[in-house]
């Protein structure tokens, strides 16, 4: 664990909008998790680009981002630090669990914690397979993620990003980071895929 990492109350922030799967007032929030995200917690939250909060009225309102969404489920697997208190490392017991189950079970957070409906995995899977065979003169051949998001306009960004997520990991797909950074345009930033706190640009698949 680096000396970057998050706060205690800022970890419980994520943790609680996770949990909710949706935007949460400051007073639900302080009803749900006894705090409201403000001040320094909110603004760090905001600049990592892990939360989005807005002021309709009187009350903040936080959403977790694509990329809170990205921690949450990075987080499952990190395990407690040892200055945790025993509260802390208990519950990161338990998130590692959840992490094994959704892995087993070919799910993801959001599945279990947001009303969306969910395409099944595989044919989730599939979808991302035809539109790459799509963009790739053969199989290997390294194509931009924004590319293959426009392949699947219907599909939500964070099933797709899941789903993604999930293929990396069980080493069913290959993403890399651009290397030459200052070629990347917006649209390849914005759909960029961040695993392990860096940012992949590029898909290949080996075997379709």
């Amino acid at each position: 664990m680096g000396s970057d990492r998050l706060s205690a109350k800022e970890r419980a922030a994520l943790f609680a909008l996770m949990a909710e799967g949706r935007k949460l007032s400051n007073p639900e929030l302080e009803e749900r998790a006894g705090f409201r995200l403000d001040g320094k917690e909110r603004r760090r939250l905001n600049d990592l680009n892990l939360v989005e909060s807005d002021k309709p009225g009187r009350a903040y309102e936080h959403e977790l981002t694509k990329m809170g969404w990205q921690w949450c489920a990075d987080e499952l697997s990190a395990g407690p630090d040892r200055r945790d208190t025993s509260l802390e490392r208990a519950l990161y017991v338990i998130l590692g669990r959840l992490g094994r189950y959704l892995e087993r079970s070919e799910q993801t957070l959001e599945d279990i914690f947001t009303d969306k409906p969910a395409a099944p995995p595989a044919d989730m899977e599939s979808r991302i397979k035809a539109g790459y065979r799509e963009l790739a003169g053969k199989p290997g051949e390294f194509v931009k993620l924004s590319e293959l998001r426009l392949k699947l306009p219907d599909v939500s960004s964070a099933d797709l990003d899941s789903t993604l997520d999930r293929m990396y990991r069980r080493q069913r797909i290959n993403l890399v980071a651009q290397a030459n950074q200052e070629a990347l345009s917006d649209a390849d930033r914005e759909s960029a895929l961040l695993i392990g706190g860096a940012h992949k640009h590029l898909i290949s698949i080996g075997q379709l």
